[in-house]
């Protein structure tokens, strides 16, 4: 069975041309024929910005709705008190309550995908910045997770809403559809994404924003898109 995959892999990896830097639409195009899996795999983007996430001011996080959502099936939690818990049931959230979930968290529980929470919640989750943070999982406003407008919430990242941030090396890697998608809806999703990304560019990053974007499906070879071609590609 490995050697099948593998064989799989290198057939695939042949219609990826070595060190060639594709156009936004040839990559896009040639991501679905690189289909490896026999399950629906995920087609996915990875960045490199030129930025320092060591300095406050050079960090790039924030939110998407995909136009077409992201083909995930996202489990929400919701932590808050009152009738808010109903309401996030309501508009769709897996789980929602207070601290008998702080609770399971502490004990290991990750059984979700997304974490929102009302600003009266934020104090006692402070047990689990640790936690919740190495996984970026932890509420923050600019990923719009801490809201008193849980219903909306719920239903954005329901709908396909992306919360994405840098890592410490400067890269983000994110899922933007299925490779069951059609050519468009991948496109408009990746527009969309990447617009979002250059909108948050940074005003004390210096030099080249976009150092690299690469595209692949999940069992897939990477398909390098030159950078400079993707920031015409989005101005167009």
């Amino acid at each position: 069975m490995a050697n099948k995959k593998a064989k799989k892999y290198v057939e695939a990896a042949k219609l990826v041309e070595t060190g060639k830097l594709y156009e936004v639409k040839d990559a896009l195009e040639l991501v679905a024929k690189t289909k490896t899996a026999n399950f629906v795999e995920t087609v996915e983007v990875a960045l490199r910005l030129g930025v320092d996430p060591r300095h406050a001011d050079q960090q790039v996080r924030g939110t998407v709705v995909l136009p077409h959502g992201s083909g995930k099936v996202t489990k929400v939690l919701v932590l808050t008190q009152g009738e808010n818990m109903q309401k996030a049931l309501d508009a769709g959230a897996d789980y929602a309550g207070a601290e008998e979930y702080i609770e399971q968290i502490q004990k290991g529980w990750f059984d979700f995908d997304v974490v929102i929470a009302t600003p009266d919640m934020m104090p006692k989750l402070g047990k689990l910045g640790r936690t919740l943070g190495t996984k970026g999982l932890m509420p923050n406003p600019k990923s719009g997770t801490v809201t008193t407008n849980v219903a909306q919430a719920v239903s954005e990242f329901k709908r396909g809403k992306l919360a994405f941030r840098v890592d410490k090396l400067g890269s983000i890697h994110v899922g933007i559809g299925k490779v069951d998608f059609t050519a468009e809806q991948i496109e408009d999703n990746f527009k969309a994404f990447m617009a979002e990304i250059t909108r948050l560019k940074p005003s004390a990053a210096k030099g080249q924003y976009l150092r690299t974007v690469a595209l692949s499906l999940t069992m897939g070879p990477g398909i390098k898109i030159d950078p400079i071609l993707a920031s015409k590609y989005l101005e167009a």
